[in-house]
């Protein structure tokens, strides 16, 4: 089945790469007034946000924050092995459609793999399984597709149902440009050469 091109699925890339915030209102300034992201869609529930910031084409990235759940802050280098750095939330992939969705969860099950019925989000709909390293995958559609050159508005209560949204998405609302943005710094220091990850042009 592997080697059978037809029956291989159709990914479009990356839906969405989950995280989890502690600040989601430093987060949307973050990446939409600093990373120039778009805001494409956010969920708000009695327990947790989670917001969903285009990086391109059919690509998002999403966080959660959530309610009456302290966190401890971790951070470090890209790159850089550390015996906290154990997992993040979940990856999902992008299909096409419906029946892609579908015809990979066969896929799944074929194989003996777990895998969740279709779940219903509203905009996207996806299914859930595990890969054997224990991370956890989803592979997600858009029902409404809000990235690309498609036009976003933030009254469209399809994509945007935070009832209480973050002071960013107010801002963006209003101006359609958050008022500030947070500065941020790097984990310890890459380098203590300054001329070790400065890239000078050669002569020719």
């Amino acid at each position: 089945m592997a080697d059978d091109p037809v029956t291989h699925p159709r990914w479009r890339g990356i839906n969405h790469l989950a995280l989890v915030c502690a600040d989601m209102d430093a987060t949307v300034r973050f990446y939409v007034g600093v990373l120039g992201a778009r805001l494409v869609a956010t969920v708000g529930t009695d327990s947790f946000r989670h917001y969903f910031f285009e990086i391109g084409i059919g690509n998002t990235i999403a966080f959660f924050e959530y309610d009456d759940v302290p966190l401890e802050h971790f951070a470090k280098p890209a790159g850089v092995p550390h015996e906290r750095a154990t997992q993040f939330d979940h990856l999902s992939f992008a299909l096409v459609d419906e029946e892609a969705l579908v015809d990979l969860r066969d896929r799944l099950k074929a194989a003996n793999c777990e895998v969740t019925d279709v779940v219903d989000h509203g905009f996207i709909r996806s299914i859930y399984f595990t890969d054997p390293n224990g991370i956890a995958l989803e592979a997600s559609y858009w029902v409404v597709d809000p990235t690309g050159w498609a036009e976003v508005s933030l009254e469209d209560e399809r994509l945007f149902g935070d009832r209480d949204p973050v002071a960013a998405v107010e801002e963006i609302r209003t101006t359609g440009a958050v008022a500030r943005v947070p500065a941020t710094r790097l984990v310890d220091s890459y380098t203590s050469d300054h001329e070790d990850w400065v890239v000078t042009p050669t002569e020719e």
